[in-house]
Parts: structure tokens; sequence; C-alpha cells
């Protein structure tokens, strides 16, 4: 059995469960982080140093990194892990520079959004930092918008794979009506692939219910 840690409610935590429904794969989420605790006793942190949430066991395996956990399942079910994770090396680098990507350029736009306005008490939110990333944020969708602009429906084009997942769990947070405020642009090519993601089963049962 895979056994995941982490609580329902984390983005990072939501892109392996999506995974791994996706997968078709049995597994068992454990509570940990925040309200849950658990990720500061010695038997986690000798699981994960960081203290930080996803961590995966399984067989032998164990790791922490959500975008690596999300690698592992594909790699483990093998072939291109029913479309998810391309066997071709230039197709399978073209999803991984995504998941980089969500790393290194989105994930720092958009904290500062998420963090002030689910996270933070009203009276304590800073909104000078949250029209900041406001404005960064906008300009990472921006490059997606543009990608799916010649009609292809999902980010490598017909097929739906892991860059789709771990993205989509970040627009979860832009369109989600809990961080919407004004001067947010609209991006039409991106709402339509957001609304494509919303009708999937594995997004429906995690992703989507309220952030709060």
């Amino acid at each position: 059995m895979i056994e995941l840690y982490g609580r329902a409610n984390s983005v990072n935590v939501w892109k392996p469960l999506w995974v791994l429904e996706e997968l078709g794969q049995p597994y068992e989420r454990l509570d940990a982080g925040m309200e849950h605790g658990v990720v500061d006793t010695p038997e986690y942190r000798a699981l994960n140093p960081n203290g930080r949430i996803p961590s995966l066991r399984h067989s032998g395996v164990e790791l922490w990194e959500s975008n690596s956990i999300c690698r592992y399942l594909c790699m483990m079910v093998g072939g291109d892990a029913r479309g998810l994770y391309p066997e071709e090396a230039g197709a399978r680098a073209s999803v991984d520079r995504w998941l980089d990507w969500q790393l290194s350029t989105l994930s720092p736009a958009e904290r500062d959004l998420f963090w002030n306005l689910v996270r933070t008490p009203a009276a304590k939110r800073d909104m000078k930092a949250v029209k900041t990333a406001v404005t960064n944020s906008a300009a990472c969708w921006a490059i997606l918008e543009a990608r799916l602009g010649d009609g292809r429906p999902f980010i490598e084009g017909a097929g739906f794979t892991l860059a789709d997942i771990v993205l989509g769990c970040f627009a979860r947070r832009w369109f989600g009506p809990e961080v919407r405020v004004p001067g947010m642009p609209d991006f039409p090519r991106l709402a339509a692939w957001y609304g494509r993601l919303g009708e999937r089963p594995g997004f429906q049962k995690w992703v989507a219910p309220p952030l709060f």
C-alpha cells in the first residue's frame, strides 16, 4: 500500500493524490502538517528531514518533494503511465520543464496572493503584496495562455499529462473564489483548459473542495 502523508488542503499534496487517482493505484492518505502536527516528530523527520509535506512511503521507497513523488508514481506504473509521463525522451523532458517552472517561477510569483488571502486573517493582510502577486502571477499565467493558443486542449497538446496536474493544482488557487480580487485579468484559453481539468474525477475529489 502506498502511504502519503499530508493534509487534504495542501496544493503540494493534491498533486500526488490526483496522480494516484488517475493511475488507479490504491493508497492511504495520512494527515500531517499544520493543525494535524506530526511533521515535527522524530519519526516523521526520519522520513522527511525538512518537516514538510507531502512525504511518501512505498515498498521500501521513502520520498519527499511533491513533483518527485509524482514522477515516481508514474515510473512505478511504467510505460507512459497512462499518458501522464511519456516514455520518449523529448516528450518527457517537455513535461518535466513545466514541473520545474512551477517550482522556480510560478510558486514564488503567486505565494503572497494565496498566503495573504487564504492563510492570513483579514486584519493582517498585506494588500500591497497581494497586488504585486497578482501582477507576477498573471505574467506566469499569460505564458500558459499563449501556450494554449494553437487550439491544444492540454499543455502538451492533445494528451493530458503530469504537467496539467501540477499546473492545474495551482490554477485552482488562481481561479478559485477564495483568491479573487480586483485587477485579476481574464485568460479565456486558460479558463477553458481549467474547465476541462475540472471534469476529471481526481480533480473533483481532491482539488475542487474549498481551500479553507
